[in-house]
């Protein structure tokens, strides 16, 4: 998505899905982070994060944050609140420890979770956009809470 800000009376383009910032692998940081394009964090963060935009967690990245962005992309480790916008991506190296909000969720075989998950949930009886497959590796992780409304839609066969 592209976006015409105005810096020293002129106007220039911003591309959201382009990398806007990085946390480099050896760099701790700590507070609220904003940031308009795609982020991506390879060392360790605590704090908040806020964007309509995407980030990503890499494989050596560490995050202990509440977060609320547009997408999110999970390769390393993250714990806290995590909502989403669009979607939440777990890859195979991904773990995540916390509370998961989010209309769509893709989870890569090997990924770990452990928390409470509301993806796409209409009813306590019924999933709507939602991944069959991630609701498995998710009731199935060792030691992840299994919240009722998820038990009775998976039970049901919904």
């Amino acid at each position: 998505m592209k976006d015409k800000e105005k810096e020293k009376g002129r106007e220039i383009m911003t591309d959201e899905s382009r990398l806007a910032g990085l946390i480099d692998h050896g760099t701790e940081l700590k507070g609220e982070l904003n940031f308009k394009g795609s982020f991506r964090i390879e060392g360790y963060f605590q704090g908040k994060i806020n964007s309509d935009a995407m980030l990503i967690i890499g494989e050596k990245g560490k995050v202990e944050a509440d977060v609320k962005v547009g997408q999110l992309i999970i390769n390393g480790e993250i714990r806290g609140d995590l909502q989403a916008r669009d979607r939440i991506e777990v890859h195979n190296r991904g773990r995540v420890y916390g509370s998961l909000t989010t209309p769509r969720l893709v989870v890569e075989e090997g990924a770990y979770l452990a928390g409470v998950l509301a993806a796409g949930v209409t009813t306590t009886r019924g999933l709507s956009g939602v991944n069959s497959d991630a609701v498995v590796a998710f009731i199935g992780c060792k030691g992840a809470a299994r919240p009722e409304a998820w038990r009775l839609g998976f039970e049901k066969g919904v």
